[in-house]
């Protein structure tokens, strides 16, 4: 039983480590794409082609992690996957033609893909063994890094240091953190369990029906169209829209994050004792909320605190949709995960140029409603967080039981 505890404790420890490296990984590369664009010589029209490669290929690495989970356990691809994304990092700030660009972000891609879904799945059999939310804690290590990453991101630019020398200390640091880590990944269902879903589809069985799985699919995309507006265009709404200062344009993301940290620290306490659900429609009102308090700001201070009111809001949607895909497929949660992993890309395309296009067409203020509605949407499809397992803890506690490995022990 100590043994069991101990292994669960570890496991949660070295995937929180995974998703904080992954955080600030991808924020070193979003922060300075304007340093990357200056240093290979891209285009303001090529540009958009090598930002929209990424999500594209993540989402094939997605797919992919889909079949390769049923040979190999998650923790294995994730073991081997973040070094690459941590390597490929490397290699962009270290390349300086194009095709060593076009090499690196490739892999970059395709492996985040991988990573990303690899640790979800992870993190959903280990709520499962629990057998209470902690999926909003993972998610919170992840926006640490992220405003880590940026912050070290700034420092760079600040200095002016090349791109290879702010990305070497961050990967010979993380690197061997994360390959160490690795160690004591605790897996759920692993490949067997992943394995029997496949022959049951295989077979016409409903090991993941898309019907089911759909809302989930739907909630993904528009909480990362919604996320994928404040990262791209909130600095210049401030500026351009608001009137704000070039100082004051900078700070609604850093808020977002904050806020998207601080909401996501809590957010398993409101899901033990609320349910998820109610955690799910809560975040949704307020995200709706922050996007009509940016639509209808009357200077920048009250965009900011629209901006503010997002992170708090769009924060919990992302984990507990994972989480919801789980419970409803606890025979095949990795695939189902693999599978809405994808619909994060699929926001990610979406939600920057619909903003901007509807931007220049009507106006910034009106293209901000669009994905308020969009989030709204989510409350129709409240009832697919429901679960009698998801409310752990209080009134509300279960049996907890491990279902990882290959042991059935209780803990």
């Amino acid at each position: 039983m100590t043994n069991a505890n101990a292994r669960l404790r570890h496991g949660r420890s070295s995937l929180a480590l995974s998703f904080f490296v992954q955080g600030v990984t991808f924020a070193l590369l979003v922060t300075r794409i304007p340093a990357i664009q200056d240093r290979y010589g891209i285009s303001d029209g090529l540009l958009p082609v090598f930002l929209a490669a990424v999500p594209i290929l993540a989402g094939v690495g997605s797919v992919a992690t889909e079949k390769l989970v049923a040979r190999v356990r998650p923790g294995v691809v994730l073991r081997w996957s973040q070094p690459v994304v941590l390597l490929s990092l490397l290699a962009v700030g270290a390349g300086g033609d194009m095709w060593q660009l076009a090499v690196a972000l490739g892999s970059f891609g395709l492996a985040v893909g991988a990573l990303d879904a690899s640790m979800n799945m992870l993190g959903v059999s280990l709520q499962r063994a629990y057998g209470r939310s902690i999926m909003l804690g993972f998610h919170a290590t992840y926006s640490l890094g992220g405003i880590t990453g940026a912050s070290l991101a700034w420092a760079g630019a600040h200095w002016d240091l090349p791109l290879v020398v702010s990305y070497l200390p961050v990967v010979a640091v993380l690197l061997p953190l994360a390959l160490m880590g690795s160690r004591w990944y605790v897996d759920g269902e692993g490949g067997a369990g992943a394995q029997e879903a496949a022959q049951e589809a295989a077979q016409g069985g409903r090991a993941v029906a898309f019907s089911v799985l759909l809302p989930l699919c739907l909630v993904m995309t528009f909480a990362y169209i919604g996320d994928s507006t404040v990262s791209n265009w909130s600095a210049k709404y401030l500026q351009d829209v608001l009137g704000s200062s070039e100082e004051l344009a900078t700070v609604p993301y850093n808020a977002y994050m904050v806020t998207t940290l601080l909401g996501r620290a809590v957010g398993d306490l409101g899901v033990r004792r609320f349910g998820a659900a109610t955690v799910v429609r809560c975040g949704t009102v307020l995200a709706a909320g922050g996007f009509a308090v940016v639509a209808l700001a009357p200077g920048a201070w009250a965009g900011l605190a629209g901006f503010t009111l997002l992170g708090l809001g769009l924060c919990v949607i992302v984990p507990q949709t994972f989480a919801a895909a789980g419970r409803l497929f606890p025979a095949a949660s990795d695939v189902a995960v693999a599978r809405l992993n994808v619909f994060n890309y699929v926001g990610f395309l979406i939600g920057s140029p619909l903003v901007g296009a509807l931007g220049d067409a009507w106006s910034y203020r009106g293209a901000m409603l669009v994905p308020m509605v969009l989030v709204l949407v989510t409350l129709l499809y409240a009832r697919s967080f429901v679960a009698e397992s998801d409310r752990y803890g209080g009134v509300h506690e279960r049996p907890r039981t491990v279902d990882v490995g290959r042991s059935g022990n209780e803990v």
